[in-house]
């Protein structure tokens, strides 16, 4: 049997999914608020609707036929569109609300792994009464991460002594619209993200990435949705051991272990500290750019992972190619605090494409490499692409090393064009890279 798969949601976490889809022999069909035209052009079909209608997701999987669905966006999931398309017949690779809450309520999330004694969480308190947030702020012997409980897309966490004062951190309190906070110790270390297929009670884990969330260059400026990222050739980072990795996979293994039935991809976000391995937050869906690192190098057939999870059969073991990869993103001018949407982006996909063949520097290329192009939040209307509020596309480097992967990215770049859009240009470089690895040994004494 052919399999329809449906996959919900329109950015580049969403358009390395269609890719790894549809290099399987799935038919592969696509909804999302923008018309993604990466995920447009590999897809059979492509609907434009709110993804967090389960009814409208729910109805477009029925028009198409589908037999397995993929929720990109945790909007989607904690608007309920697993629980719907589930109920439909729709097996799909993503939590049910109620699991879901291990990302979109933050308050929850650090009281069930104080109940379930999961390794990794930092001391917190959770309040729904700003002055006592406030109050506890004034009290507290340290600095503190102030989250809000609900989703904020990234950009919602001020951690005091790095981002904000004190005083900055309570004022935004007592003019932010929160129901809920949460306020926790603030973590000082390297932060990395391991992502986790999951279903049945198993877990395959992928090569840890580390995410650069500030807007400008030397990780200044305010919190984004992630500006790039980069992976090593093998399942740890430069900064990391094998150790701090399983470390991760046990915290991973944890929470599986304590949620009923959670299906999906389940994100941790860790921090490398002095005393090991914290945990900053979980996701209940690809990271987004993360996916973009993962899935381009997944040797093993996305599509095996789906149908084992529907047939509650053991998954797959996974096979990754020894490659590192660098992920940059362009982004409107202006993000993440006043960002300019409607300005046209003209793309070069085949010099994009054609990147490989020459390093940043302009000289040829030693080894072998790949640069990819994916869509993200961009409007494709009749006469061309248009950025909207959210970042615009992104490029990937494919390499033996973070070095020559980061180089094809940049090439990619130049190659996209810089129309419009603006980005880091310091992700995945040697002394960045280096001061990550100077820091980790500077918290360890050694």
């Amino acid at each position: 049997m052919t399999e329809t798969v449906v996959l919900i949601g329109g950015g580049g976490r969403e358009h390395a999914i269609a890719r790894s889809l549809a290099e399987s022999e799935a038919r592969l069909y696509a909804c999302a608020g923008n018309r993604n035209p990466g995920i447009a052009a590999l897809a059979d079909g492509f609907e434009t609707l709110d993804t967090t209608n389960p009814t409208a997701v729910r109805t477009y999987a029925d028009e198409v036929d589908a037999t397995l669905a993929v929720v990109g966006p945790e909007a989607a999931l904690e608007a309920g569109v697993a629980d719907a398309l589930d109920e439909a017949g729709v097996y799909t690779f993503g939590p049910r609300q109620d699991a879901a809450r291990i990302e979109t309520d933050k308050a929850f999330q650090r009281r069930f792994m104080r109940e379930h004694d999961i390794p990794g969480c930092p001391d917190f308190e959770t309040f729904d009464d700003m002055a006592a947030a406030c109050a506890y702020i004034d009290d507290y012997d340290g600095d503190l991460a102030v989250k809000p409980a609900g989703l904020t897309g990234g950009k919602g966490v001020r951690v005091i002594g790095d981002q904000v004062t004190a005083e900055e951190a309570k004022e935004h309190l007592r003019s932010a619209d929160y129901d809920r906070v949460v306020l926790e110790e603030r973590l000082v270390g390297e932060e990395f993200t391991v992502q986790a297929f999951v279903a049945n009670g198993q877990l395959r884990v992928t090569p840890a990435v580390q995410d650069h969330k500030r807007a400008y260059e030397g990780d200044e400026g305010p919190n984004t949705g992630g500006m790039g990222s980069y992976s090593d050739a093998g399942l740890e980072l430069p900064f990391m051991s094998e150790d701090d990795y399983m470390e991760a996979v046990d915290v991973l293994r944890a929470v599986v272990d304590a949620l009923d039935d959670y299906k999906g991809v389940l994100y941790g976000q860790f921090m490398l500290t002095a005393d090991g391995i914290k945990v900053v937050e979980f996701n209940a869906r690809f990271g987004d750019p993360e996916a973009m690192n993962t899935l381009p190098v997944l040797n093993t057939d996305f599509l095996d992972v789906l149908t084992a999870a529907r047939e509650d059969e053991p998954l797959p073991q996974l096979s990754f190619a020894p490659k590192a990869t660098v992920c940059k993103y362009a982004v409107p001018e202006g993000y993440p605090t006043e960002p300019k949407a409607g300005a046209k982006v003209k793309i070069d996909e085949d010099s994009v494409a054609k990147a490989t063949e020459r390093s940043s520097g302009d000289e040829p290329r030693d080894s072998a490499g790949d640069a990819l192009l994916f869509y993200a939040s961009v409007d494709e209307r009749d006469d061309g692409i248009y950025t909207t509020t959210s970042r615009s596309f992104a490029v990937v480097g494919l390499a033996e090393t973070i070095t020559e992967a980061e180089e094809i990215a940049e090439a990619a770049l130049d190659a996209a064009g810089e129309d419009g859009v603006r980005m880091r240009h310091d992700i995945g470089k040697p002394d960045l890279v280096q001061q990550r690895i100077d820091h980790v040994n500077e918290l360890r004494g050694e």
